[in-house]
């Protein structure tokens, strides 16, 4: 992966987390180029990861090998047009992070058959903790499903689906499972002020307990049931916080946000595949 050609069409915050990762992982800033309508932007990109860069994303795109397209799902039907062209002669794997575009209406809007990747990551991958599901169509080689896979590894966790559609509850998990988190945060170090700690105390000891716990999981072979029953002494105070969550239908309601959020994703994706 370290010399292949890979452009970014957009180089906002998912471009620059990608880029950053994988020039961490080795890949040469020769062999990266993005293409932005904004010239701050672009002479931002070249002198902070020393990439090429360009105004027109056609350019960009015919020396690739890869294309990584990283624009807003509301301009993405506008830019695969304009690639379209270019695409069917050079055959470049796509991979797309524009959340809510469907892979049908994407190769629609490129013109025919095309080797595309979807992704749906998250914010953490800004701080390289992302996590990513892909789904590859038929177009992708293994070969290609592996380069993919490298390209997303560089910002976090990759997990593969085989089903489109199962990217709109990964949207609602960890797609929009970030802002959940930081939701709980919120709460609890509101809370501990009003029972009396400063919030500088509050705010650092929720993090390192948000952050503990997320550890914690992570290293452990065990499921969160068994680690919260194992710090969830009979008769004790977790005990009577967590009963008093659960007395307000705490696992219901997470469900129904889910639900809302992956019924939202397949509004979104219906919306913007029907663009003319």
């Amino acid at each position: 992966m370290q010399t292949t050609s890979i452009a970014f069409i957009g180089g906002g915050n998912m471009a620059r987390s990608l880029i950053g990762g994988l020039l961490a992982d080795g890949c040469s800033p020769l062999s990266l180029s993005v293409a932005d309508p904004v010239a701050e932007q672009r002479t931002l990109l070249h002198s902070h990861f020393g990439v090429h860069t360009n105004a027109d994303n056609a350019a960009v795109a015919a020396a690739a090998e890869v294309v990584v397209l990283a624009v807003k799902p509301q301009v993405l039907q506008q830019v695969a047009v304009g690639l379209a062209a270019t695409v069917q002669q050079r055959q470049p794997l796509i991979i797309s992070v524009a959340a809510g575009v469907r892979e049908p209406d994407l190769r629609r809007w490129l013109g025919g058959e095309a080797a595309v990747v979807r992704v749906m990551p998250n914010t953490p991958a800004l701080v390289g903790s992302g996590a990513s599901a892909l789904y590859a169509n038929i177009w992708v080689s293994p070969a290609r499903r592996q380069l993919a896979e490298s390209i997303l590894r560089a910002v976090g966790l990759t997990v593969w689906v085989d089903d489109e559609s199962l990217l709109d509850a990964v949207t609602a998990l960890s797609g929009s499972g970030p802002a959940y988190f930081f939701l709980l945060m919120e709460a609890l170090e509101d809370s501990a002020v009003r029972l009396g700690l400063p919030a500088e105390q509050a705010r650092l000891l929720c993090l390192q307990t948000a952050f503990g716990a997320a550890k914690m999981a992570l290293e452990s072979a065990d499921g969160p049931a068994v680690l919260r029953a194992r710090v969830t002494s009979p008769g004790g105070t977790t005990e009577r916080a967590v009963t008093t969550l659960q007395q307000g239908d705490f696992e219901a309601l997470i469900d129904r946000a889910l639900a809302a959020a992956c019924g939202r994703a397949r509004e979104l994706g219906e919306l913007l595949g029907g663009q003319s």
